[in-house]
Protein backbone atom coordinates (compact mmCIF):
# COMPACT_ATOMS: atom_id res chain seq x y z
CA UNK A 1 0.00 0.00 0.00
CA UNK A 2 2.73 2.21 0.31
CA UNK A 3 4.12 2.47 -3.15
CA UNK A 4 0.61 2.96 -4.03
CA UNK A 5 -0.21 5.57 -1.79
CA UNK A 6 2.99 7.56 -2.81
CA UNK A 7 1.96 6.87 -6.76
CA UNK A 8 -1.58 8.26 -5.96
CA UNK A 9 -0.89 11.31 -3.92
CA UNK A 10 0.77 12.44 -7.00
CA UNK A 11 -1.50 11.18 -9.55
CA UNK A 12 -3.28 14.31 -9.35
CA UNK A 13 -0.25 16.72 -10.29
CA UNK A 14 0.44 14.09 -13.55
CA UNK A 15 -2.79 14.37 -14.94
CA UNK A 16 -2.90 18.13 -14.36
CA UNK A 17 -0.07 18.41 -16.82
CA UNK A 18 -2.90 17.17 -19.39
CA UNK A 19 -4.98 20.45 -18.43
CA UNK A 20 -1.98 22.77 -18.10
CA UNK A 21 -3.71 24.73 -15.26
CA UNK A 22 -2.16 26.17 -12.12
CA UNK A 23 -1.26 29.31 -9.78
CA UNK A 24 1.41 31.83 -10.12
CA UNK A 25 2.39 35.08 -8.36
CA UNK A 26 1.05 38.50 -10.25
CA UNK A 27 4.11 40.04 -10.23
CA UNK A 28 5.06 41.15 -13.83
CA UNK A 29 8.08 42.37 -14.03
CA UNK A 30 10.26 40.23 -15.32
CA UNK A 31 11.93 40.98 -18.05
CA UNK A 32 11.88 38.51 -21.08
CA UNK A 33 14.40 36.09 -22.11
CA UNK A 34 15.57 35.26 -26.07
CA UNK A 35 18.53 35.10 -28.06
CA UNK A 36 18.47 39.12 -28.45
CA UNK A 37 19.04 41.98 -26.11
CA UNK A 38 15.17 43.29 -25.90
CA UNK A 39 16.55 46.84 -26.21
CA UNK A 40 18.86 45.91 -29.36
CA UNK A 41 15.57 45.14 -31.18
CA UNK A 42 14.94 47.32 -34.23
CA UNK A 43 11.00 47.07 -34.86
CA UNK A 44 11.61 48.81 -38.25
CA UNK A 45 13.59 46.39 -39.65
CA UNK A 46 12.10 44.06 -42.64
CA UNK A 47 15.34 41.52 -42.31
CA UNK A 48 14.79 39.78 -39.43
CA UNK A 49 11.56 37.64 -38.15
CA UNK A 50 10.67 37.79 -35.06
CA UNK A 51 8.91 35.20 -32.45
CA UNK A 52 7.98 35.53 -28.76
CA UNK A 53 7.45 32.55 -26.97
CA UNK A 54 4.85 32.79 -23.91
CA UNK A 55 5.62 30.23 -21.49
CA UNK A 56 6.04 29.48 -17.41
CA UNK A 57 9.35 30.29 -16.17
CA UNK A 58 8.68 30.40 -12.68
CA UNK A 59 5.67 29.01 -10.66
CA UNK A 60 4.06 25.42 -10.84
CA UNK A 61 4.62 24.66 -14.24
CA UNK A 62 7.99 25.71 -14.62
CA UNK A 63 9.02 22.45 -15.48
CA UNK A 64 7.11 22.06 -18.58
CA UNK A 65 7.71 25.83 -19.50
CA UNK A 66 11.71 25.01 -19.20
CA UNK A 67 10.86 21.54 -21.61
CA UNK A 68 8.95 23.88 -24.55
CA UNK A 69 12.12 26.51 -24.37
CA UNK A 70 14.52 23.87 -24.44
CA UNK A 71 12.88 21.99 -27.44
CA UNK A 72 11.74 25.45 -29.16
CA UNK A 73 15.74 26.41 -29.22
CA UNK A 74 16.80 23.11 -30.79
CA UNK A 75 14.18 23.75 -33.12
CA UNK A 76 15.23 26.45 -34.66
CA UNK A 77 18.76 25.53 -34.53
CA UNK A 78 17.73 22.08 -36.58
CA UNK A 79 15.25 23.70 -38.70
CA UNK A 80 18.09 26.27 -39.95
CA UNK A 81 20.72 24.10 -39.87
CA UNK A 82 22.36 26.03 -37.06
CA UNK A 83 22.19 29.31 -39.22
CA UNK A 84 19.31 31.23 -37.15
CA UNK A 85 18.37 32.22 -41.00
CA UNK A 86 15.46 31.64 -43.02
CA UNK A 87 14.51 32.94 -46.32
CA UNK A 88 17.84 35.72 -46.28
CA UNK A 89 16.19 37.00 -42.70
CA UNK A 90 17.51 36.57 -39.26
CA UNK A 91 14.72 34.61 -36.63
CA UNK A 92 14.92 36.61 -33.30
CA UNK A 93 12.90 35.32 -30.32
CA UNK A 94 12.10 36.82 -26.93
CA UNK A 95 10.70 34.53 -23.92
CA UNK A 96 8.09 35.78 -21.76
CA UNK A 97 7.13 34.52 -18.42
CA UNK A 98 2.90 34.56 -18.15
CA UNK A 99 3.71 32.93 -14.22
CA UNK A 100 0.29 30.42 -15.57
CA UNK A 101 -1.67 33.66 -14.92
CA UNK A 102 -4.14 34.57 -17.71
CA UNK A 103 -3.85 38.47 -16.99
CA UNK A 104 -0.13 38.24 -16.79
CA UNK A 105 -0.53 36.17 -20.56
CA UNK A 106 -2.58 38.85 -21.98
CA UNK A 107 0.06 41.94 -20.59
CA UNK A 108 3.39 40.02 -21.65
CA UNK A 109 1.43 39.09 -25.09
CA UNK A 110 0.86 42.91 -25.45
CA UNK A 111 4.12 43.63 -24.78
CA UNK A 112 5.51 40.94 -27.44
CA UNK A 113 2.83 42.31 -29.92
CA UNK A 114 2.91 46.00 -29.46
CA UNK A 115 6.91 46.55 -28.02
CA UNK A 116 8.87 43.91 -30.28
CA UNK A 117 6.69 43.86 -32.94
CA UNK A 118 6.68 39.98 -33.04
CA UNK A 119 5.54 37.83 -36.34
CA UNK A 120 4.67 34.71 -34.39
CA UNK A 121 3.60 33.90 -30.75
CA UNK A 122 4.41 30.36 -29.45
CA UNK A 123 2.53 28.94 -26.60
CA UNK A 124 1.45 28.53 -23.84
CA UNK A 125 1.86 25.86 -20.66
CA UNK A 126 -1.42 27.06 -19.59
CA UNK A 127 -5.09 26.66 -21.36
CA UNK A 128 -6.14 29.51 -19.55
CA UNK A 129 -3.54 31.36 -20.31
CA UNK A 130 -4.02 30.40 -24.15
CA UNK A 131 -7.64 31.30 -24.13
CA UNK A 132 -6.87 34.72 -22.80
CA UNK A 133 -4.17 35.08 -25.74
CA UNK A 134 -6.35 34.41 -28.31
CA UNK A 135 -8.37 37.56 -28.53
CA UNK A 136 -5.36 39.73 -28.69
CA UNK A 137 -3.74 37.99 -31.81
CA UNK A 138 -6.86 38.05 -33.97
CA UNK A 139 -7.14 41.99 -33.20
CA UNK A 140 -3.37 42.13 -34.28
CA UNK A 141 -3.41 39.90 -36.93
CA UNK A 142 -0.86 37.90 -36.14
CA UNK A 143 -0.21 34.15 -35.98
CA UNK A 144 -0.06 32.11 -32.68
CA UNK A 145 1.12 28.16 -32.63
CA UNK A 146 -0.16 27.02 -29.54
CA UNK A 147 2.11 25.01 -27.65
CA UNK A 148 1.19 23.00 -24.97
CA UNK A 149 -2.27 24.04 -23.80
CA UNK A 150 -4.69 21.42 -24.28
CA UNK A 151 -8.15 22.76 -24.03
CA UNK A 152 -10.27 21.51 -27.10
CA UNK A 153 -11.99 25.13 -27.59
CA UNK A 154 -8.55 26.60 -28.72
CA UNK A 155 -9.38 25.20 -31.67
CA UNK A 156 -12.91 25.18 -31.14
CA UNK A 157 -15.73 27.55 -29.89
CA UNK A 158 -12.37 29.69 -29.02
CA UNK A 159 -10.72 29.23 -32.47
CA UNK A 160 -9.95 32.24 -34.96
CA UNK A 161 -8.01 31.60 -38.36
CA UNK A 162 -4.87 33.11 -36.68
CA UNK A 163 -4.54 30.18 -34.63
CA UNK A 164 -2.84 26.81 -35.46
CA UNK A 165 -1.58 24.19 -32.86
CA UNK A 166 1.09 22.10 -32.80
CA UNK A 167 0.12 20.57 -29.22
CA UNK A 168 -2.00 17.88 -29.21
CA UNK A 169 -5.60 18.69 -28.07
CA UNK A 170 -7.75 17.13 -25.28
CA UNK A 171 -10.18 14.80 -27.41
CA UNK A 172 -6.41 13.42 -29.15
CA UNK A 173 -5.53 12.60 -25.70
CA UNK A 174 -8.91 10.97 -24.85
CA UNK A 175 -9.05 9.09 -28.47
CA UNK A 176 -5.37 7.73 -28.02
CA UNK A 177 -6.62 6.63 -24.35
CA UNK A 178 -9.46 4.46 -25.71
CA UNK A 179 -7.40 3.40 -28.73
CA UNK A 180 -5.09 1.97 -26.05
CA UNK A 181 -7.45 -0.43 -24.10
CA UNK A 182 -10.80 -0.84 -26.13
CA UNK A 183 -11.82 -3.48 -27.84
CA UNK A 184 -14.03 -6.02 -28.99
CA UNK A 185 -16.24 -6.87 -25.94
CA UNK A 186 -14.19 -4.77 -23.10
CA UNK A 187 -16.30 -3.18 -20.43
CA UNK A 188 -15.00 0.11 -19.68
CA UNK A 189 -16.15 3.04 -17.14
CA UNK A 190 -14.84 6.70 -16.99
CA UNK A 191 -14.43 8.98 -14.38
CA UNK A 192 -14.10 12.61 -15.13
CA UNK A 193 -15.23 16.25 -13.55
CA UNK A 194 -18.36 17.55 -14.58
CA UNK A 195 -17.02 20.46 -16.46
CA UNK A 196 -16.26 20.97 -19.93
CA UNK A 197 -12.80 19.12 -19.94
CA UNK A 198 -13.93 16.08 -18.49
CA UNK A 199 -17.53 15.63 -20.28
CA UNK A 200 -15.43 16.50 -23.90
CA UNK A 201 -12.81 14.37 -23.29
CA UNK A 202 -14.80 11.40 -22.07
CA UNK A 203 -17.44 12.13 -25.17
CA UNK A 204 -14.12 11.66 -27.46
CA UNK A 205 -13.26 8.66 -25.97
CA UNK A 206 -16.29 6.88 -25.55
CA UNK A 207 -17.15 7.36 -29.07
CA UNK A 208 -13.80 5.90 -29.86
CA UNK A 209 -14.01 3.01 -27.36
CA UNK A 210 -17.38 2.20 -29.16
CA UNK A 211 -16.37 1.92 -32.50
CA UNK A 212 -13.67 -0.69 -31.22
CA UNK A 213 -15.94 -2.57 -30.15
CA UNK A 214 -15.79 -2.14 -26.61
CA UNK A 215 -19.23 -1.32 -23.99
CA UNK A 216 -18.79 1.52 -22.11
CA UNK A 217 -20.47 0.49 -19.16
CA UNK A 218 -21.10 3.73 -17.13
CA UNK A 219 -19.96 7.51 -17.21
CA UNK A 220 -19.04 8.99 -13.51
CA UNK A 221 -19.21 12.61 -13.09
CA UNK A 222 -17.85 14.32 -10.08
CA UNK A 223 -17.73 17.72 -8.60
CA UNK A 224 -14.62 19.41 -9.84
CA UNK A 225 -14.43 21.02 -6.25
CA UNK A 226 -15.30 18.07 -4.43
CA UNK A 227 -13.48 16.44 -1.75
CA UNK A 228 -15.25 12.56 -1.01
CA UNK A 229 -15.49 10.48 -4.40
CA UNK A 230 -16.42 7.67 -2.46
CA UNK A 231 -20.02 7.23 -4.09
CA UNK A 232 -18.87 8.64 -7.42
CA UNK A 233 -16.24 5.15 -7.36
CA UNK A 234 -18.93 2.71 -5.39
CA UNK A 235 -20.97 3.07 -8.95
CA UNK A 236 -17.99 2.72 -10.92
CA UNK A 237 -17.42 -0.66 -8.94
CA UNK A 238 -21.35 -1.60 -9.30
CA UNK A 239 -20.89 -1.39 -13.11
CA UNK A 240 -18.30 -3.58 -12.65
CA UNK A 241 -16.28 -2.82 -15.83
CA UNK A 242 -12.54 -4.33 -17.11
CA UNK A 243 -11.13 -0.48 -17.22
CA UNK A 244 -11.71 2.49 -15.05
CA UNK A 245 -10.24 5.02 -17.74
CA UNK A 246 -9.98 8.33 -15.22
CA UNK A 247 -9.70 11.89 -16.90
CA UNK A 248 -8.93 14.57 -14.15
CA UNK A 249 -7.11 17.78 -13.48
CA UNK A 250 -6.26 19.84 -9.80
CA UNK A 251 -5.46 18.45 -6.49
CA UNK A 252 -8.49 17.72 -4.96
CA UNK A 253 -8.38 14.34 -7.12
CA UNK A 254 -9.81 11.14 -6.71
CA UNK A 255 -6.64 9.00 -6.08
CA UNK A 256 -6.56 8.64 -2.19
CA UNK A 257 -10.40 6.75 -2.01
CA UNK A 258 -9.50 4.76 -5.33
CA UNK A 259 -6.85 3.43 -3.47
CA UNK A 260 -8.93 2.92 -0.45
CA UNK A 261 -11.46 1.26 -1.72
CA UNK A 262 -9.18 -0.87 -3.52
CA UNK A 263 -10.65 -0.91 -6.55
CA UNK A 264 -7.47 -2.52 -8.68
CA UNK A 265 -7.64 -5.66 -6.44
CA UNK A 266 -11.38 -5.85 -7.27
CA UNK A 267 -9.88 -7.11 -10.95
CA UNK A 268 -10.41 -3.41 -12.32
CA UNK A 269 -7.74 -2.00 -14.16
CA UNK A 270 -6.86 1.68 -13.99
CA UNK A 271 -5.63 3.21 -17.64
CA UNK A 272 -4.39 6.55 -18.12
CA UNK A 273 -1.99 8.88 -19.59
CA UNK A 274 1.80 8.40 -19.01
CA UNK A 275 3.46 11.54 -18.14
CA UNK A 276 7.13 13.10 -17.92
CA UNK A 277 9.96 11.29 -16.23
CA UNK A 278 9.74 12.80 -12.81
CA UNK A 279 6.14 11.83 -12.85
CA UNK A 280 7.35 8.29 -13.70
CA UNK A 281 9.80 7.91 -11.56
CA UNK A 282 6.71 7.72 -9.31
CA UNK A 283 4.83 5.13 -10.56
CA UNK A 284 6.29 1.73 -9.60
CA UNK A 285 2.79 0.47 -8.23
CA UNK A 286 0.96 0.24 -11.63
CA UNK A 287 3.22 -1.28 -13.54
CA UNK A 288 2.17 -3.06 -16.50
CA UNK A 289 -0.98 -0.61 -16.56
CA UNK A 290 -1.96 -0.10 -20.30
CA UNK A 291 -2.27 3.21 -21.37
CA UNK A 292 -1.23 6.11 -23.92
CA UNK A 293 1.09 9.14 -23.87
CA UNK A 294 2.10 11.55 -26.16
CA UNK A 295 6.02 11.28 -26.13
CA UNK A 296 8.92 9.38 -24.47
CA UNK A 297 12.10 9.77 -25.82
CA UNK A 298 12.56 6.45 -26.42
CA UNK A 299 9.40 6.08 -28.76
CA UNK A 300 9.86 7.67 -32.13
CA UNK A 301 11.97 5.98 -34.34
CA UNK A 302 13.49 9.23 -37.23
CA UNK A 303 16.33 10.88 -38.02
CA UNK A 304 14.78 14.63 -36.10
CA UNK A 305 13.99 12.40 -32.87
CA UNK A 306 17.69 10.92 -32.75
CA UNK A 307 19.23 14.13 -33.55
CA UNK A 308 16.94 16.08 -30.61
CA UNK A 309 17.95 13.29 -28.23
CA UNK A 310 21.45 13.51 -29.47
CA UNK A 311 21.61 17.26 -28.66
CA UNK A 312 19.85 16.98 -25.87
CA UNK A 313 21.92 15.01 -23.91
CA UNK A 314 25.62 16.99 -25.31
CA UNK A 315 23.91 20.74 -23.97
CA UNK A 316 21.76 19.34 -20.70
CA UNK A 317 24.80 17.02 -18.90
CA UNK A 318 23.29 14.10 -20.15
CA UNK A 319 19.82 15.15 -19.85
CA UNK A 320 16.79 13.19 -21.93
CA UNK A 321 14.39 15.72 -24.05
CA UNK A 322 11.17 15.28 -21.92
CA UNK A 323 7.34 15.29 -22.90
CA UNK A 324 7.17 18.92 -23.61
CA UNK A 325 10.62 19.11 -25.40
CA UNK A 326 9.49 17.94 -28.80
CA UNK A 327 6.15 20.08 -28.89
CA UNK A 328 8.57 23.45 -28.66
CA UNK A 329 10.80 21.73 -31.23
CA UNK A 330 7.82 21.48 -33.61
CA UNK A 331 6.79 24.47 -32.97
CA UNK A 332 10.16 26.10 -33.92
CA UNK A 333 9.80 23.69 -36.89
CA UNK A 334 6.47 24.42 -37.95
CA UNK A 335 7.36 28.61 -38.13
CA UNK A 336 10.52 28.10 -40.42
CA UNK A 337 8.61 25.42 -42.52
CA UNK A 338 5.81 28.45 -42.64
CA UNK A 339 8.69 31.22 -43.61
CA UNK A 340 10.56 29.04 -46.60
CA UNK A 341 7.12 28.33 -48.30
CA UNK A 342 5.95 31.83 -48.04
CA UNK A 343 9.67 33.39 -48.66
CA UNK A 344 10.13 35.06 -46.00
CA UNK A 345 6.76 36.35 -46.14
CA UNK A 346 5.04 37.50 -42.59
CA UNK A 347 1.93 38.79 -43.86
CA UNK A 348 -0.38 36.83 -41.97
CA UNK A 349 -3.17 36.23 -44.26
CA UNK A 350 -0.37 34.90 -46.66
CA UNK A 351 0.85 32.42 -43.71
CA UNK A 352 -2.88 31.16 -42.95
CA UNK A 353 -2.97 30.07 -46.71
CA UNK A 354 0.48 28.90 -46.29
CA UNK A 355 -0.06 27.22 -42.97
CA UNK A 356 -3.33 25.41 -43.91
CA UNK A 357 -3.03 21.99 -45.07
CA UNK A 358 1.12 22.11 -44.38
CA UNK A 359 3.22 19.13 -43.28
CA UNK A 360 6.06 19.99 -41.32
CA UNK A 361 8.76 17.12 -39.94
CA UNK A 362 9.09 16.97 -36.08
CA UNK A 363 10.68 14.54 -33.84
CA UNK A 364 7.40 12.76 -33.55
CA UNK A 365 7.17 12.28 -37.11
CA UNK A 366 5.29 14.46 -39.84
CA UNK A 367 2.48 16.67 -38.40
CA UNK A 368 -0.07 17.95 -40.68
CA UNK A 369 -2.49 21.09 -39.23
CA UNK A 370 -5.80 20.01 -40.95
CA UNK A 371 -7.13 22.91 -43.35
CA UNK A 372 -10.91 22.99 -41.25
CA UNK A 373 -9.28 23.85 -37.70
CA UNK A 374 -5.44 24.31 -37.82
CA UNK A 375 -4.85 21.08 -35.44
CA UNK A 376 -1.93 19.56 -36.29
CA UNK A 377 -2.29 15.59 -36.86
CA UNK A 378 0.42 13.72 -35.17
CA UNK A 379 1.68 9.91 -33.92
CA UNK A 380 0.63 9.02 -29.92
CA UNK A 381 1.23 6.17 -28.34
CA UNK A 382 -0.66 2.89 -26.88
CA UNK A 383 1.91 1.77 -24.49
CA UNK A 384 1.97 -0.16 -21.28
CA UNK A 385 4.32 0.77 -18.31
CA UNK A 386 7.05 -1.33 -17.42
CA UNK A 387 10.44 -1.65 -15.72
CA UNK A 388 13.30 -2.61 -17.94
CA UNK A 389 17.32 -2.99 -17.51
CA UNK A 390 17.67 1.04 -19.68
CA UNK A 391 15.99 3.05 -17.49
CA UNK A 392 16.05 3.91 -13.41
CA UNK A 393 12.16 4.55 -13.56
CA UNK A 394 8.70 2.92 -15.24
CA UNK A 395 8.68 3.45 -19.05
CA UNK A 396 6.07 3.65 -21.34
CA UNK A 397 6.49 0.35 -24.06
CA UNK A 398 5.49 0.78 -26.82
CA UNK A 399 2.45 -1.73 -27.75
CA UNK A 400 1.81 0.50 -31.22
CA UNK A 401 2.13 3.29 -32.79
CA UNK A 402 -1.33 5.53 -33.15
CA UNK A 403 -1.37 7.04 -36.67
CA UNK A 404 -2.79 11.07 -37.36
CA UNK A 405 -5.82 9.66 -38.74
CA UNK A 406 -6.57 7.34 -36.04
CA UNK A 407 -6.01 10.17 -32.99
CA UNK A 408 -7.98 12.54 -35.24
CA UNK A 409 -9.96 14.75 -32.68
CA UNK A 410 -13.47 16.36 -34.10
CA UNK A 411 -14.00 19.23 -35.80
CA UNK A 412 -15.44 21.56 -33.23
CA UNK A 413 -14.76 25.56 -34.74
Amino acid sequence: MGKKRIFLSVMSVILGLFLLTACGSNDTSSEPEGNVDPEDIDTETEEVVRVGVLTSLTGALEAYGAQTVKGFELGLEYATNGTMEVAGKKIEYIIEDTETQPDVAVQKATRLLEDYNVDFIIGSSSSGDTLAVLPLVEEYEKIMIVEPAVADSITGANWNKHIFRTGRSSSQDAIAGAAAIAGEGVKIATLAQDNAFGRDGVGAFATTAKELGADVVHEEYADPAGVDFAANIQRVINAEPDYLFVIWAGANSPWGQLADMRIQDRGIQISTGAPDIAALRTMDAVVGMKGFTVYHHSLPNNEVNDWLVEEHQKRYNGEMPDLFTPGGFSAAMAVVQALENSNGETDSDTLIETMRGMTFDTPKGPMTFRSEDHQAMQTMYAITLERTDEYDYPVPVIIRELSPDETAPPILN
